[in-house]
């Protein structure tokens, strides 16, 4: 194995895969080196126990990008995704709202709530879709830089505002979705508590320190609309195997190519010599050269830990630091020996056995108070909950005869008032969530075996996410397009020449969309490439 590398990359999450995967087929000779024991960042299967595939952080496919699935041929390598049933959202009383396919039954079922709603869902998603196909095609663009005043900069300033010259009315709505809050933009559109509740779930709670009132918190609506669910690709849903699988297919798709994948390879620090990126080296002391240097960690993480301040400018890493990325999100994985029975679910009426796929927030007050907990440093007693069983439709990720449960909740702060996040403290969150989870599943206790409890403090610490923060940092208007990570660097470029980023701190941020390493192997082959 050589030492000599084309181009080397800190960190195999999907990012990293995807980028080296690029670079590989475009002729590079592309290492990634990883810290853990396992490739794919937080888009990972774990057997946590025995016979389990756990999707420890990252837990169901909704935004991995049709191109990159088809253009790294990743159906050939063992990507393949299971539609579960429809999202089920409880309210408790025995109030539910199952999201079906748009249709008739669904609007019944809206309607239960408002007529007016009823009629408005139709609307909403038509121009929620139109908005999110524009943003989709802002995915793939290299973010120009509005401060810069060289010649090169204002030709790709004025390339990007002719391509999407067009935008008209829409700049408005977009603008409209980056300031105003879930709540305040969803009640435009809805009436009900019910929908609004519903509809803005992710908003309080999709990683981020916010809550569905939080001003600028609008901009999570539009998620779920960028990604093109029609095409050869495929739909989102679960990946057999678990989230673990679509690393596994990026990692063999790149390897086909040449790439090298080296795990329990941790960096010590980027090497830098005549103001360029040379290579890393690693914490046994080993150094490998490389033409250039990629990372795929936290931006905090690579110019706070990696790259030595005398290498960069003060005021860059004075910006690096005022990245917000205090999450409150956490993870609660369950080994179960039977399924719980949710109580307020009828199979008959569903249509279906069993609801794979569960969010509890009864109301928009309900998601708010959460949020206040975790404002002032306390765990929410009632967190919003996304409760997932992806073993009712995908066997192989459990024990035959077992089930696995993977819950994504909000709000518990990284920053706890009452002292750190130790065993206790765990325990005390893995209580409140069997308690939240017990309102609508009350034999819950019952089916458990064994139990894997995340705190945004052990996310941080086993993912190597400050802050426990899942995306690296706020989707926020201050912290995206040309100001992602921060202003002066949202190129995947860096003031170290020869030195690149290419993961969810960068353009378009986290979530397993593939997006950021994919433009970065773009920009690296274009600068590199002489």
């Amino acid at each position: 194995m050589t030492n000599r590398y084309d181009a080397v990359i800190i960190g195999a999450g999907h990012n990293g895969l995807v980028c080296g995967a690029y670079l590989a087929r475009k002729g590079f000779k592309v290492c990634l080196l990883e810290r853990r024991e396992l490739a794919g960042g937080a888009a990972v299967s774990e057997a946590v126990w025995p016979g389990y595939r756990v999707s420890t952080a990252s837990y169901t496919m909704a935004l991995l990008q049709p191109r990159i699935i088809d253009e790294l041929e990743l159906a050939k390598y063992g990507y393949e995704i299971v539609v579960p049933p429809p999202m089920l959202h409880l309210y408790g009383d025995g109030r539910s709202l199952l999201f079906r396919p748009e249709g008739e039954r669904l609007s019944a079922d809206i309607a239960r709530f408002s007529e007016a709603d009823a009629d408005a869902y139709g609307k909403y998603r038509a121009h929620m879709a139109r908005l999110g196909k524009m943003v989709a095609g802002m995915l793939w663009e290299t973010p120009p830089d509005p401060a810069d005043s060289t010649l090169s900069a204002r030709s790709r300033l004025l390339g990007f505002a002719w391509r999407f010259r067009d935008m008209g009315e829409q700049f408005y709505d977009l603008y409209d979705v980056l300031t105003l809050s879930a709540r305040d933009y969803l009640a435009r559109w809805f009436e009900s508590d019910e929908m609004i509740a519903a509809l803005g779930f992710y908003a309080s709670c999709g990683g981020a320190a916010t809550s569905i009132c939080s001003p600028g918190s609008a901009y999570v609506l539009l998620r779920g609309f960028i990604r093109d669910h029609t095409t050869s690709a495929g739909p989102a849903g679960f990946v057999r195997g678990g989230m673990g699988s679509i690393s596994e297919a990026i990692a063999a798709s790149g390897k086909a190519y040449g790439m090298e994948v080296r795990c329990n390879a941790p960096v010590a620090s980027v090497e830098i010599s005549g103001e360029r990126a040379t290579g890393v080296r690693l914490s046994s002391g080993e150094l490998i050269e490389a033409g250039c240097v990629i990372s795929n960690v936290a931006t905090k993480v690579l110019f706070q830990q990696l790259v030595g301040a005398q290498n960069v400018p003060p005021e860059f890493l004075a910006r690096v630091r005022q990245i917000r990325d205090r999450s409150t999100a956490f993870k609660v994985n369950l080994a179960l020996r039977r399924l719980p029975t949710f109580k307020d679910f009828d199979a008959r009426s569903a249509g279906f056995a069993y609801p794979a796929q569960v969010r509890l927030a009864p109301s928009v007050e309900y998601l708010e108070r959460a949020w206040d907990a975790a404002k002032y440093g306390e765990i929410s007693p009632r967190p919003p909950l996304v409760v997932l069983t992806p073993s009712a439709v995908d066997p192989g990720v459990a024990p035959k005869g077992k089930h696995l449960m993977s819950i994504f909740g909000q709000h518990a702060p990284y920053a706890l008032r009452d002292g750190p996040w130790d065993d206790a403290q765990r325990e005390r969150l893995y209580q409140i969530t069997l308690d939240t989870l017990a309102a609508y599943a009350p034999d819950i206790r019952e089916c458990i075996d064994d139990a894997q409890v995340l705190s945004p403090a052990d996310l941080e610490r086993i993912f190597a996410l400050p802050g426990g923060h899942v995306h690296h940092g706020e989707l926020s208007a201050d912290q995206i397009f040309f100001r992602r990570p921060v202003q002066g660097a949202a190129d995947y470029c860096t003031p170290v020449k020869g030195l690149y980023q290419c993961g969810a701190s960068v353009h378009p941020g986290g979530g397993v969309t593939g997006v950021p390493g994919y433009n970065a192997a773009h920009v690296v082959v274009r600068r590199e490439r002489h």
